[in-house]
């Protein structure tokens, strides 16, 4: 399923569903090595998936719903969920989407990554993504242009806060968040 976020579209599937990840992986072509995100419909939902911890909970609380994805360690409910070849932790966001969030909140977390074909642009638009991936999709969720900015990805698994990729929210907010 495609569907908008605030950030971009995204390319999802439920990872509770033996299998449907790996269709996500196919369509995208995407190495198994980059590990599927989970976007949550809200923090309590993320709990659920990810072990928060007090700096985790102050991110979130300070740039959720939004651009900001969270690597963690993985709960126990998603240790057994396929998301690609890192078994141990799992990158978590909300987006500030109203579309997102209503798909979100009936279906659950779902493993979601840009709809694109891996390494390339990602669109803006459905069209645009339509193009890009064809029937490789059956569900097209379509709901204007996203803010093309992908999420900035801070990774909180070891002893410092480490960005691994500079998006939506400034590495210096990031910085400022922790002083």
């Amino acid at each position: 399923m495609v569907f908008p976020t605030d950030t971009v579209y995204g390319l999802a599937a439920r990872p509770d569903v033996p299998g449907a990840t790996g269709r996500v992986f196919e369509a995208k072509r995407r190495p198994r090595g980059l590990t599927l995100p989970l976007l949550c419909p809200d923090l309590s939902r993320a709990e659920e998936v990810a072990i928060i911890d007090d700096r985790a909970r102050y991110l979130a609380e300070r740039f959720w719903p939004g651009g900001l994805t969270i690597v963690l360690r993985r709960s126990v409910r998603s240790a057994s969920w396929d998301l690609g070849d890192d078994r141990t932790t799992v990158g978590v966001r909300v987006p500030a989407h109203q579309v997102a969030l209503a798909v979100l909140l009936r279906a659950g977390p779902l493993a979601v990554t840009s709809a694109n074909p891996s390494g390339e642009p990602t669109p803006r638009d459905c069209h645009g993504v339509r193009e890009a991936l064809r029937e490789a999709v059956d569900v097209y969720l379509c709901a204007g242009s996203t803010g093309g900015v992908a999420s900035t990805i801070v990774d909180l698994t070891g002893a410092q806060p480490a960005v691994l990729r500079q998006g939506a929210v400034s590495t210096a907010d990031i910085e400022a968040a922790f002083r």
